[in-house]
């Protein structure tokens, strides 16, 4: 699948929590998403790419997504009590919230001519809106006893369908805001979804007891016997556009496919999920039917097969520790806390292999090779390991040695040897051929080596370490080449020489960036401030006129390297902590990492976001809680070894 789309301004990031509701737009092009997250997204089903930023506004889960008729608008319902009304086109809200229930919003849905809203809620009724104005056209909708879970207009927009956890359905006329009928009975537990057949005769509902029932609007009598399989509660039930099929979604983790004239399923269960199915909905040709889940992903269903057409969108299942583009720019590296690293396309934004798989913890560092043909990696389990780029397997035996957390990995400029930086305080230096150390293990820092980095021209060796300095060492010898560089007051997480090797940088968690002189150890600048918290990463431009820096306070920032000065605005856009820069090889991208889950590259001519990937995250806890206590690390460092 191509998850790029060219100019777009987009993030190829799955929801960090439950997708409560997917609904395709009328033509077929888009589908929107709500998820317990607090936010919609709007996604290219063509591509399988997000057009807008997340629809952000909402205080509590989304519960309900809705397009209006044209396509131009998007309705959202959440547990924050209001509903709120989108601009398609540009990912802003139309109106204010609309405020009048006194609960959660479970269920929002346009009327057919797109000119009102209808709104089931927790506080046991539902709402008509005037979509142009934003107010309520009438009183509450009232006869439940208990929370409305979904509400549906019949295809003519004069009926409107409700579903309750007092186990009815109820049809009222939406003209007079009375009911039609008595209230259809039949359900042993809470109704979950109610749909409308094409032609309006029928009703569907999903409930809570296993079971999907088909009604006659007319009569409010059952069709068919409940339609049976399901081994948990029916979520969610939608009619396929030509009204010959129903698709219903699980808590088995299950969707299904049924015939409406005779409740008979009519594939095997489509599965994939490995959670509950919020939501299900056709495509307007019917041929591709769309899920939500627990799982937090969306899947697209062939139809006519049961099968899906395209993987989850989604990649890492925890933080992205560290990213590095291969030096032809093509390719991106990854690292991350599932143990695994991933290498990307950066054309198509796809994985290339499958997941590099070896390492029993963390990957904290990734470094490609300068010809772009190998990929090093260090891990929290004490080890590096030496990838072949094009086929996505190990070259050697684990490289061990060091007595705790491999924190930083580096190639010499001519890719025969590999540095790497500890928590046991020391650096090593690899033949890349053998896997063996070339020197004794360079030592001297007093503190966790957290960054390690050559001199373009592969004589010098740079380190940065928790005991608050930096440190130039002497590749053939292994010795120190000057006193250690201090200035720092607090640990010096990212070190990085400037092209042409005469300058060094580092970036502490002071808050700030120091640039060093090589030749005299000095300062060149006063230090550069900004940053508002911890400084993780630095990394010059190629023409080495630049500096970036990310850090903690969930910012990158661009320095002038021969002024000191930020060059723009701090690049926003992350939500939380920025771990790992790179520059692209030809300097107009740079890429970052986040806590937040993605992967982003940005434009630097125009500081614009303009793709990400996603992760999930589980375990960062050890720098937040742990960072300031050098024997507590230690010792944790040494149980994982």
């Amino acid at each position: 699948m191509n998850l790029l789309t060219g100019k777009h301004i987009q993030e190829l990031q799955a929801h960090t929590d439950v997708v409560t509701s997917v609904v395709f737009s009328s033509d077929g092009t888009k589908l929107a998403s709500g998820s317990a997250d607090d936010t919609l997204r709007l996604w290219d089903v063509v591509t399988g790419t997000q057009i807008t930023e997340p629809l952000e506004g909402h205080t509590n889960e989304v519960r309900s997504v809705a397009f209006s008729p044209d396509g131009t608008k998007v309705a959202s319902g959440s547990w924050d009590h209001t509903l709120r009304l989108w601009d398609v086109a540009t990912g802003t809200q139309i109106t204010g919230p609309l405020q009048g229930h006194t609960c959660d919003v479970t269920s929002v849905v346009f009327s057919p001519d797109g000119t009102k809203l209808a709104s089931g809620s927790c506080d046991h009724t539902l709402r008509l809106w005037n979509v142009a104005t934003g107010t309520q056209i009438t009183e509450p909708l009232q006869g439940h006893t208990d929370w409305v879970t979904s509400v549906a207009f019949s295809p003519d927009g004069t009926k409107l369908a409700s579903g309750s956890q007092d186990h009815t359905l109820r049809l009222w006329n939406v003209a007079t805001s009375t009911q039609i009928t008595e209230p259809l009975q039949g359900h042993m537990d809470c109704v979950e979804s109610v749909a409308f057949s094409p032609d309006g005769t029928k009703l569907a509902s999903g409930s809570d007891d296993h079971t999907l029932r088909l009604w006659n609007v007319t009569t409010g009598t059952q069709i068919t016997e409940p339609l049976k399989g399901h081994t948990d509660w029916v979520r969610s039930v939608a009619f396929s556009p030509d009204g010959t099929k129903l698709a219903s979604g699980s808590d088995d983790h299950t969707l299904r496919l049924w015939n409406v004239t005779t409740g008979t399923q009519i594939t095997e269960p489509l599965q994939g999920h490995t959670n509950c199915v919020e939501s299900v909905a056709f495509s307007p040709d019917g041929t591709k039917l769309a899920s939500g889940s627990f799982n937090h992903t969306l899947r697209l269903w062939d139809v006519a097969t049961g099968t899906q057409i395209t993987e989850p969108l989604q990649g890492h299942s925890h933080m992205v520790n560290s990213v590095a583009f291969s030096p032809d720019g093509t390719k991106l590296a990854s690292g991350s806390e599932d143990h695994t690293l991933r290498l990307w396309d950066v054309a198509t934004s796809t994985q290339i292999t499958e997941p590099l798989q070896g390492h029993t913890h963390s990957v904290a560092s990734v470094a490609f090779s300068p010809d772009g043909t190998k990929l090093a990696s260090g891990s929290w389990d004490c080890t590096l390991m030496l990838w072949d780029v094009a086929t996505g397997t190990q070259i050697t035996e684990p490289l061990q040695g060091h007595r705790n957390l491999v924190q930083s990995v580096a190639f010499s400029p001519d890719g025969t040897k590999l540095a790497s930086g500890s928590w046991d305080h020391t650096l090593r230096l690899w033949n890349v051929t053998t896997g063996t150390q070339i020197t004794e293990p360079l030592e001297g820092h007093t503190g966790q080596v957290h960054s390690v980095a050559f001199s373009p021209d592969g004589t010098k060796l740079a380190s940065g370490s928790f005991d608050h300095t930096l440190r130039l060492w002497d590749v053939a010898t292994g010795t120190q080449i000057t006193e250690p560089l201090q200035g720092h007051t607090n640990c010096v997480e990212s070190v990085a020489f400037s092209p042409d090797g005469t300058k060094l940088a580092s970036g502490s968690w002071d808050h700030t960036l120091r640039l060093w002189d090589v030749v005299t150890g000095t300062q060149i600048t006063e230090p550069l401030q900004g940053h508002t918290h911890y400084v993780n990463t630095v990394a010059f431009s190629p023409d080495g006129t630049k500096l970036a820096s990310g850090s903690w306070d969930h910012t990158l920032r661009l320095w002038n390297v021969t002024t000191g000065t930020q060059i723009t605005e701090p690049l926003q856009g992350h939500t939380d902590r920025v771990i790992s820069v790179a520059f692209s090889p030809d300097g107009t991208k740079l890429a970052s990492s986040s806590r937040d889950k993605t992967i982003r590259i940005w434009n630097i001519a125009t500081c614009i976001q303009n793709l990400c990937y996603y992760r999930n995250d589980k375990a960062s806890f050890f720098f937040s809680h742990f960072c300031r206590n050098s024997i507590l690390i230690n010792i944790i460092g040494a149980a994982f070894c």
